[in-house]
C-alpha cells in the first residue's frame, strides 16, 4: 500500500486556493491514554485542522519544550509503542481522510528499522514524517524508503539556516518544510517574531514546495499573523497544554476541539 503524499499536497493546495493557510496541529501519540490521544486528533479535526502530526515520544526530545516533553513522559510511562502510534494514525486516517504525518527523532526508526517503518506508515494510511534531528546529508536510506512507499520526508529549518544550507534542504524535502520561527524548543510564545517571516522569504526563494511556520503559535491572532506569510501554521503546544489543563478526558477533547475552531478561523483571516 502506498502512503499518502499526495493528499498532504492537495490538501495544502486546497487552502492555498481558498486564499489561506493550512492549520496543521500536532499531539503526542499515547497522551493521555492511546484511546485518548486517538479521540484528541478526531477533536483537533473535527475543529478545522487540516493536517495532523503525529509525535512519536521520546525520551530525549531534543526540539520539544516542557509541556510537550510532559506530554511524552506521560505516554511513556503508560507503555506507548511504536504499534500505538500506527493504530494512531491508522483510526485518525480511517476516520477522518485528513493527511496524517510522523514527527519524530531518527533513533526510533533507526532501531525499529527504516524499511519495516515506513512500510507501516504506509499501510496505516501515514503521509509521510517530520524529521528534525535527522541530517540531510545521512538521509538518503531514509529517502530512498520514504519514495518507494509514498511518504513525505518533511525537514526543519530554523533561522540560523544560511541560504546555501536552505536549497541543500529543500531539494531533499516533500511535502512542504517545516520552518522552526525561532532558535529554541517548542513552546506557546508572547509573539512570533519577524525571523519566522524572513526565514519563509529565504526559505521560499530555494522550492515550490509550501512553507509552514511552528513554534510558538497558540492563539488565533498569532494563527492570522504567520497566515499572512506562510502556507500553513503548525501549532502543538498549545493543544497539548489544553489537555493537560483539563480535569477530565471529556474536558480537554472539548478544549482542543475549541481551540482548533479558533485558529481555524484565524488562518483564514490573514
Amino acid at each position: 500500500m502506498s502512503g499518502n503524499i499526495e493528499l498532504l499536497s492537495t490538501t495544502l493546495a486546497a487552502a492555498k486556493a481558498e486564499d489561506r493557510a493550512a492549520l496543521i496541529a500536532y499531539l503526542p501519540a499515547g497522551f493521555p491514554t492511546v484511546d485518548g490521544g486517538i479521540e484528541a486528533v478526531k477533536a483537533v479535526i473535527a475543529g478545522g485542522a487540516d493536517v495532523v502530526e503525529i509525535g512519536l515520544p521520546h525520551s530525549d526530545p531534543v526540539l520539544d519544550g516542557p509541556v510537550i516533553q510532559t506530554a511524552d513522559d506521560i505516554a511513556l510511562r503508560g507503555g506507548v509503542r511504536i504499534a500505538d502510534v500506527m493504530r494512531t494514525v491508522r483510526e485518525a486516517y480511517e476516520a477522518t481522510g485528513v493527511p496524517i504525518l510522523v514527527m519524530t527523532y531518527w533513533n526510533p526508526i533507526d532501531r525499529y528499522g527504516v524499511e519495516r517503518f515506513t512500510a507501516e506508515l504506509a499501510e496505516a494510511g501515514g503521509a509521510g514524517c517530520i524529521l528534525p534531528d535527522l541530517p540531510v546529508q545521512e538521509s538518503a536510506l531514509w529517502r530512498e524508503h520514504a519514495d518507494k512507499h509514498g511518504l513525505a520526508t518533511v525537514f526543519v529549518v530554523a533561522p540560523s539556516s544560511q541560504d546555501a544550507r536552505l536549497a541543500t534542504i529543500t531539494a531533499a524535502g516533500s511535502g512542504f518544510v517545516y520552518a522552526a520561527s525561532l532558535m529554541g524548543v517548542t513552546g506557546t510564545r508572547a509573539s512570533v517574531g519577524a525571523q519566522a517571516q524572513e526565514l519563509v522569504g529565504r526559505t521560499r526563494a530555494t522550492t515550490d514546495l509550501p512553507v509552514c511556520v511552528g513554534l510558538g503559535v497558540s492563539n488565533a491572532e498569532q494563527a492570522t499573523e504567520v497566515a499572512g506569510f506562510a502556507d500553513g501554521v503548525i501549532v502543538g503546544s498549545a493543544f497539548v497544554k489544553a489537555i493537560l489543563d483539563a480535569p477530565d478526558e471529556a474536558a480537554g477533547l472539548a478544549a482542543v476541539r475549541s481551540l482548533a475552531g479558533e485558529l481555524a478561523q484565524g488562518v483564514r483571516k490573514r
